[in-house]
């Protein structure tokens, strides 16, 4: 059964934590973790690329010289794309780059992420994560007590509060989510990966329904 630590104020385990064998407990899967994370990248991609083509740029409406008896090659516009100033040929437009991904799988690979990480150690519990003040000197403070270097973590609390918010956005190292927005790709690219202890159990019963 997997086990992690919890941590005390100082950053010490003060106890561990088991978890359930039947969802953080399995071996990862590459390509399913794989076909997560490029999901998740595709669909942050807005898709508001554009370039115009021949016919959507402005001019070009004569031919430039008649068609025989000059010695040039024959031209039908200026705004063809051979043309400085033409159309550009082949150019991205608009388009949607979302991937569709079955619930069961997304879960799935959740699950595989978070199994690795506790196998490999990069997984903490905290009974809980507060802030007396929306200040990121007080937030970095309380990180240091927990032993919690300047490295890629991710903090995974119950209840993402408007002071904790506030203290985390200048934190270039720091994120900050709940349970029900964290990622396979922010689990994967975070060294150290943080739970508030009710926040790790809540996300233990929604992935073993």
């Amino acid at each position: 059964m997997p086990t992690v630590p919890v941590l005390d104020a100082t950053g010490g385990a003060a106890q561990t934590l088991e978890l359930s064998a039947t969802v953080f407990g399995e071996a990862a899967r590459i390509p399913l973790l794989h076909q997560s994370v490029v999901r998740e990248l595709a669909d942050r991609r807005v898709g508001t690329h554009d370039t115009k083509g021949r016919s959507e740029v402005s001019g070009g409406g004569r031919k430039p010289w008649k068609q025989k008896g000059t010695g040039r090659a024959r031209q039908g516009s200026i705004r063809a794309t051979q043309w400085k100033g033409g159309g550009k040929p082949f150019g991205p437009t608009p388009r949607r780059y979302d991937k569709r991904m079955p619930t069961a799988m997304r879960q799935a690979a959740l699950r595989d992420a978070l199994s690795a990480k506790i196998s490999a150690g990069g997984v903490s519990v905290v009974e809980r994560f507060d802030v007396s003040e929306p200040r990121t000197k007080i937030l970095t403070g309380r990180l240091r007590d927990l032993g919690i270097a300047a490295a890629p973590t991710l903090l995974v609390v119950a209840e993402l509060g408007p002071d904790l918010s506030r203290a985390a956005r200048n934190v270039p190292w720091l994120e900050v989510e709940t349970p029900r927005h964290a990622s396979v790709y922010q689990m994967l690219r975070c060294d150290r990966i943080v739970f508030e202890k009710a926040a790790l159990l809540g996300l233990q019963e929604a992935l073993s329904r």
